[in-house]
């Protein structure tokens, strides 16, 4: 256990709790609500680590590997959180709780954004919540990955209203309408159909791997849950009460990147460049911007999974920041930051807010961005494998 980076990450989660509690006027208010948040996200960014959860290097291991586990482990996420979350969206009528599921339209824009985020994100060596828990477990290339993934972000709000919304016009291709699961099948159609939908993703999986290597890769276990390393299906349990914990808390799926348009923004306004007066930021964005970044729950979560992962990283005696990067590494982080930040924002969201959140909101866009976001991350692992990013693999295990 390393003690000062530990103290030193408590201290700044419970001065983003703080924060967030008296930017969201304190008991008058919803403070109570975002103090628990900025801890949802710590524990978030806790899991994330000791489980090494990823949706980057899952999705690689499947295509280079023919390794499945990680994207099983991922199924096993999307089941359990909606299994709570689809009655919860489905039964508000009866619980008098209101809930704002995310359900967005699919189209060009779309699918282009969820296409560049996948490519990005193998470049970039994480995806959003990745970026985040690696930021926080000390790795500095991660870092540059996340300073640029602002750019992305906050560069995309510019064009967006006034060239990537107008593309149903511009081309004559329409936008298929946002479809809910919930409002179509009702809680438990919805449900089954998801449930079959995420068991054949996983034999399929299994398919693959079995072929490959005649068995399954044996499970990690879970060593300690205080020092790591945990299992993928405890970081799949725990990663699904951090979806479910945002439903409860904020009646609305977890998200990651609106967070990182907003820091840019601040950050572009704060340098004299005029974003108050794009069109993306006006309307509610606009009261966004003129708050404090503590009082966007986006923001406060964000921070809490990079102080979370700290926290798990000084556990584990592993929090030592390298500072000597390649001409590589710089440049695969900057341009893999770029395409997620810009990607992110055309898809609506990356592989949390998008893909998990839509899913599990019971939306169809959900899917749309996984069929779009995968075929972007195949040819970002192709990119990998021509820039020598990653070691050879023995024949038997030659990419798909």
């Amino acid at each position: 256990m390393q003690r000062a980076p530990l103290i030193l990450s408590l201290a700044a989660l419970s001065v983003v709790a703080v924060a967030a509690f008296l930017a969201r006027d304190g008991m008058a208010g919803s403070g109570p609500v975002y103090f628990l948040g900025a801890f949802l996200g710590g524990f978030a960014g806790f899991a994330l680590y000791h489980a090494a959860f990823g949706f980057t290097a899952a999705w690689r291991r499947l295509v280079r590997e023919r390794r499945g586990a990680g994207l099983r482990a991922q199924m096993i996420l999307l089941g359990l959180t909606s299994l709570v979350t689809y009655p919860l969206i489905g039964f508000e009528d009866l619980t008098g709780w209101n809930m704002y599921p995310v359900i967005l339209p699919m189209g060009l824009m779309t699918a282009i954004g969820a296409f560049t985020f996948g490519v990005g994100m193998q470049l970039g060596g994480g995806c959003a919540s990745g970026t985040l828990f690696t930021v926080g477990g000390g790795s500095t290339r991660m870092v540059l990955t996340l300073i640029f993934f602002v750019l992305g972000s906050v560069i995309a709000t510019a064009h967006i209203p006034d060239f990537w919304a107008q593309l149903p016009k511009t081309t004559g291709i329409p936008n298929i309408p946002g479809t809910s699961l919930v409002n179509e099948f009702g809680v438990l159609g919805g449900l089954a159909v998801l449930l079959g939908l995420l068991a054949g993703i996983g034999m399929l999986s299994a398919m693959i791997e079995r072929r490959a290597h005649g068995a399954l890769e044996p499970p990690r276990v879970t060593n300690s849950l205080i020092h790591g390393n945990w299992s993928l299906a405890a970081g799949a349990v725990a990663l699904a009460i951090v979806g479910i914990g945002s439903f409860l808390l904020f009646q609305r799926p977890w998200g990651v990147t609106a967070g990182f348009a907003l820091w840019g923004a601040k950050i572009f306004d704060a340098a004299g460049i005029p974003v108050a007066d794009w069109t993306y930021w006006q309307g509610w964005r606009k009261g966004q911007l003129e708050a404090s970044v503590f009082a966007n729950r986006t923001s406060v979560m964000n921070f809490g999974i990079v102080f979370g992962a700290m926290a798990a990283a000084s556990l584990a005696g592993r929090f030592s920041p390298l500072w000597r990067l390649s001409a590589r590494d710089v440049l695969t982080a900057a341009i893999g930051g770029l395409l997620m930040g810009y990607g992110a924002r055309l898809a609506g969201g990356c592989n949390i807010g998008a893909f998990l959140g839509g899913i599990v909101s019971g939306s169809l866009h959900g899917w749309w961005w996984l069929v779009w976001g995968f075929a972007g991350s195949l040819i970002g692992t192709r990119l990998r494998g021509l820039l020598e990013m990653d070691p050879p693999l023995p024949p038997r295990q030659a990419a798909i």
